[in-house]
């Protein structure tokens, strides 16, 4: 039920949703001025920029220095989510945003600063697949020369709360010092669920969606549609944040 209200919960997030809500509201109203600025508002807010950059700084993990990181830590924990399963043929892997915690836990590893990669992750689709993110990333990771002996595959998870629980049970008592490697804005969330379960890695955040602060005009004038796509993922982040706080989850 809970991985079923999730997925309605990301159509309702989705700042399109809105805009379109209250133009239908405004077509509908007697006095439609007030939803047509309401609209307005909403679309200056999600496709500017520079605004939308100022939030995700706030809300994502800042970069960790590899002089933070262990010499040689037991693992780190790759969480999936960053492969598109939906387009064929299905000879090879496709690769979407926040393909960064892939080549970052390749990097770890070929650093020497982990001896394995523990993929972790299912399918977050409502239908079942034929093959899991897991394995998709598996096969990435044995391509770029990863032995089989030094990768753990966790195909069972659906969400960040499974990821970590699951993630223990795999575990050995030999295995405590963990990197724990997601998109820095999904940071908060996936630190919060190990913790819960009674892991406590040290968290090395990828894929980020901000840059650095810019006051150049483009980025404070002109709409962007990628503001607005990263406008989204931040509120679906930070909902889902609270919903794992009140579920005990985080």
């Amino acid at each position: 039920m809970f991985f079923l209200l999730s997925k309605v919960l990301d159509f309702v997030l989705v700042p399109t949703v809105w805009l379109l809500a209250l133009l239908v509201v405004a077509l509908l109203a007697r006095q439609p001025r007030r939803w047509l600025v309401a609209a307005l508002l909403v679309f200056f807010i999600t496709t500017n920029p520079l605004v939308v950059n100022e939030l995700l700084l706030a809300w994502e993990r800042p970069p960790v220095p590899l002089a933070a990181l262990p010499r040689h830590a037991d693992a780190a924990v790759l969480l999936t989510g960053i492969t598109i399963t939906r387009k064929s043929p299905h000879d090879r892997v496709y690769l979407g945003l926040g393909a960064d915690r892939f080549t970052d836990a390749l990097w770890l590893y070929r650093a020497g600063r982990v001896r394995c990669i523990i993929v972790s992750g299912g399918s977050g689709a409502v239908q079942a697949r034929a093959h899991t993110e897991a394995d998709d990333l598996t096969t990435l990771l044995r391509l770029a020369g990863v032995p089989n002996s030094a990768i753990i595959r966790e195909d069972k998870s659906r969400n960040t709360h499974e990821n970590a629980f699951f993630t223990k049970r795999l575990l050995t008592p030999e295995q405590d010092t963990l990197i724990l490697v997601t998109s820095a804005f999904h940071q908060r969330r996936a630190m919060g669920c190990f913790a819960k379960v009674g892991l406590h890695p040290i968290g090395f955040p990828a894929g980020y969606r901000s840059t650095d602060r810019s006051l150049s005009p483009d980025a404070w004038l002109v709409p962007s549609p990628e503001a607005m796509s990263s406008f989204g993922l931040l509120t679906h982040e930070v909902a889902g944040w609270l919903i794992y706080k009140v579920l005990g989850y985080a």
